[in-house]
């Protein structure tokens, strides 16, 4: 039986005759297994390279990286969720695994994490997702007394870059993508104009979602406090022009939205045609403005707060602070359908002087 060594490589070199020849080595120190595979030397020369590895690991702060990985904090994240946490541990352990537990304990060690921070300054978000990776980490590890300070609480930011959620798809907007952009493409950009869901769970719909009157999904945005599947269901209604457009999609595949091949999107193949196609229509806006954009939509047609909620699955609270805060301020149509409810209601039409 064949027994699968953790963190064991090997590596094939040309030797100088020519002939090649396999060596082994540990990964995560380079610390070379010596011996043929299978043989008592080779298992010995293993057992005390992964020995001499966690001795030296574990007063470093690669160790609380560990546990933290294999935490159910990190492990319960969505999968796209892990995948962006993991980009920035790694560049958190290239810089700081070895740092010893005991020089993070000492408050000083606040101005390097923050030298580091400030290094990125050029880059600020990918800065700030990195220190934000970074602060919860040592939350953790502070909860569960593997340190006793978070030398990262309240760093601030340093991109300021504005809420997005005040911009919106004008109409003149799509028609320039429509004009640069595959059928493809918009297929799903339509798609979301029409339900106000998230990239991700949109591309994933299949037509067993699709009833003929109703598209039904579980989204899957979730976060610390909930598990993988404890996103909000949402079953929304298909009017008559969402309805001719599904059914004109030819069925090439169980997911309903399909990349020019015939073969379902990833999230990164999707996003890498939407933003070319924005790039040459000039458009400089995001997929995740179509949402806001959706909720719009949904209240210029004189929608309430629940209604809109019940498409889009927001919550009540957050699709008030849309609508007063960022979506409909200042709004021409807003403001005109108000004015006509009032002089229906106290203008001469109704029979009154004021």
């Amino acid at each position: 039986m064949r027994v699968q060594l953790k963190g064991l490589k090997r590596t094939t070199k040309t030797l100088a005759d020519g002939s090649k020849k396999e060596f082994f080595y540990l990964r995560a120190t380079g610390a070379p297994i010596r011996g043929k595979p299978g043989t008592p030397e080779f298992m010995a020369s293993y057992n005390s390279a992964v020995a001499t590895t966690r001795a030296v690991h574990s007063g470093q702060f690669r160790a609380i990286v560990a546990k933290y990985k294999a935490s159910t904090e990190f492990t319960k994240l969505a999968t796209k969720t892990q995948k962006a946490y993991l980009s920035y541990i790694g560049r958190i352990e290239q810089e700081f695994g070895s740092m010893p537990i005991a020089a993070i304990n000492d408050p000083r060690c606040r101005s390097d994490f923050l030298e580091w921070r400030d290094g990125m300054s050029a880059t600020p978000r990918a800065a700030d997702y990195a220190w934000t990776t970074l602060a919860r980490i040592m939350s953790w590890a502070k909860d569960r007394s593997l340190l006793t300070q978070n030398p990262c609480e309240k760093g601030g930011r340093l991109y300021s870059g504005g809420n997005r959620a005040e911009i919106v798809w004008e109409p003149e907007d799509i028609r320039k993508l429509m004009a640069h952009a595959s059928p493809a493409v918009m297929a799903v950009v339509i798609l979301a104009l029409w339900t106000g869901q998230r990239q991700g769970d949109i591309l994933r719909l299949t037509w067993k979602a699709y009833t003929g009157r109703a598209i039904n999904l579980r989204q899957s945005k979730t976060n610390l406090r909930q598990s993988k599947a404890g996103g909000r269901r949402v079953s929304i209604p298909v009017g008559e022009t969402l309805r001719h457009f599904l059914e004109g999609l030819e069925k090439r595949s169980p997911r309903i939205l399909v990349n020019s091949r015939g073969r379902p999107w990833t999230e990164d193949g999707f996003r890498s045609s939407f933003y070319s196609a924005c790039a040459e229509a000039g458009i400089n806006l995001h997929f995740h403005d179509l949402r806001g954009t959706a909720v719009t939509r949904l209240a210029l047609s004189g929608c309430s707060v629940p209604e809109i909620a019940a498409i889009t699955g927001h919550s009540l609270k957050d699709v008030e602070a849309l609508l007063d805060a960022h979506y409909l301020g200042g709004r021409v149509e807003l403001a005109e359908q108000a004015a006509l409810k009032l002089e229906s209601r106290f203008g001469e039409s109704a029979g009154r002087d004021f």
